[in-house]
């Protein structure tokens, strides 16, 4: 019988074993461990670990089923709500959002539901269980742009209601960030993202890759020639930022986007295919999120000794708690309080090193975290020839500049409305990255469920 205050331990990888090679860190969970972790669930009368869950998944009701060993009916449950249940048991932030306001958690360790609804999806996938499918169509036509989390949740929830959707991808795959920006070692590709996307168009979803919207056609080409009635923008946040400090121009200086891309959606990571990737032999990746420890990871994969260097303390570093731990245990080292502020480049203008600053916490900022400020008099060099850059990124502005009436915001953020997904554009919605910058996989799911709710909506009156 499980220990109901701690989790199932889950089997995971020896880090010095996984430090070497891109396949999954987490094995996951087996069926008798997932029906184990499912009996510590006290299936709460005001669960608020639905409340806790962007695309509102019903957790209570989907583990109790997988408590009972009806785990085909514990993946419908999931995927009344999820389109990407496989890949949100895998990178979801669960500590920040489901199992964060778990009660369980109050006086114990909460329940491990990104594991269990990990498990239902694999066991689904490995016995060909594929979600349900609308009964008839309604005649509505209806596009998406872009094929990540935001464009395929939206897509999905929209073929169930019955309309002919049309995904709209830029990229020769879909997938979007899920395909091109997390590592295989924590997402496969076609072990789990391919197979999810292959569900998505069973609903009745076409996806057209090579598509570049501002380009290829225009938002107004699609409604007036080709009779979509509804438009839906989860293009993303694929344009990166950078430093503007001397030396950033330098060879071996990369932006986490373009690195990534390389490695994952160009299979740079393995010798058989014919894909450039640089290699370097002591990389700084600068940031503390998600996709730096990504980044940070990949490179030590490809044999680098990887310094992450942040301009906050640990305790402010963004990116999730476990991706962190897992760095750390693959032999990542953190430099913290550390702030670059010149990149120094040789007479073949490469890289040859990076100068920072020492940095110490002040009164906290806009974003409620403390301010860092310089420390006078502390500068310092960090050994490295290569720099990869993970600050964040904005949406590309190509859309919103070919489309009239498209209202943006000093980012260049599309403006919508958060609950419906509506734009000053009638008829055309829009969420996710594109809306609201680079955000968490299934903040942009929610946001990709919100507006196809709105879509139904407007369609149906």
């Amino acid at each position: 019988m499980a220990d109901v205050l701690k989790k199932v331990p889950v089997r995971e990888q020896d880090p010095k074993v996984r430090a070497t090679n891109f396949e999954e860190v987490c094995y996951g969970y087996n069926k008798e461990e997932a029906m184990e972790e499912a009996t510590r669930c006290i299936n709460c009368k005001n669960p608020r670990c639905v409340q806790g869950c962007p695309v509102s998944i019903n957790i209570p009701k989907f583990i109790q089923e997988l408590k009972a060993g009806e785990i085909e009916a514990a993946y419908n449950t999931i995927s009344e709500s999820s389109a990407l249940p496989a890949v949100c048991g895998r990178v979801c932030p669960q500590e920040s959002q489901c199992e964060g306001v778990c009660i369980r958690g109050i006086k114990g360790e909460p329940v491990s539901i990104g594991k269990m609804e990990r498990f239902v999806a694999d066991w689904a996938r490995e016995n060909g269980i594929k979600p349900k499918t609308a009964e008839q169509k309604n005649g509505h036509k209806v596009a998406v742009i872009g094929a990540g989390p935001a464009g395929l949740t939206c897509a999905g929830d929209l073929a169930r209601l019955g309309y002919d959707v049309t995904i709209f991808e830029a990229l020769h795959k879909a997938g979007g960030v899920l395909s091109y920006g997390i590592p295989e070692f924590r997402l496969p590709k076609s072990a789990v993202v391919d197979k999810e996307i292959e569900n998505v168009k069973s609903l009745g979803v076409t996806i057209e890759t090579d598509v570049i919207i501002g380009k290829s056609v225009t938002i107004d080409e699609l409604m007036e020639n080709e009779g979509f009635e509804a438009v839906f923008i989860g293009s993303g946040a694929g344009l990166p930022m950078f430093m503007h400090i001397p030396g950033e121009n330098a060879m071996g200086v990369f932006s986490a986007n373009e690195y990534l891309t390389r490695s994952n959606l160009m299979k740079a990571y393995n010798d058989d295919y014919k894909t450039p990737i640089h290699r370097g032999k002591k990389v700084a990746v600068v940031g503390g999120g998600n996709v730096a420890m990504d980044a940070a990871r990949t490179a030590l994969r490809l044999g680098a000794e990887v310094h992450i260097v942040y301009r906050r303390s640990e305790e402010e570093l963004p990116a999730r708690v476990e991706e962190v731990h897992h760095a750390k245990e693959e032999g990542i080292i953190f430099d913290l309080l550390c702030n670059p502020v010149e990149i120094l480049v040789n007479e073949d203008g490469w890289v040859s090193g990076m100068k920072c600053i020492r940095m110490e916490l002040g009164e906290p900022d806009e974003s409620g975290r403390r301010r860092p400020v310089p420390v006078e008099g502390s500068e310092f060099v960090i050994d490295v020839d290569t720099v990869i850059m993970s600050l964040g990124t904005s949406p590309n502005p190509l859309i919103s500049s070919t489309t009239e009436g498209l209202d943006v915001n000093r980012k260049k953020c599309i403006v919508a409305n958060e609950e419906t997904g509506e734009t000053s554009k009638n008829a055309v919605f829009a969420g996710g990255d594109a809306v609201t910058g680079a955000a968490t996989v299934i903040l942009a799911m929610g946001a990709g469920k919100a507006a196809a709710k709105g879509i139904h909506e407007y369609l149906s009156k």
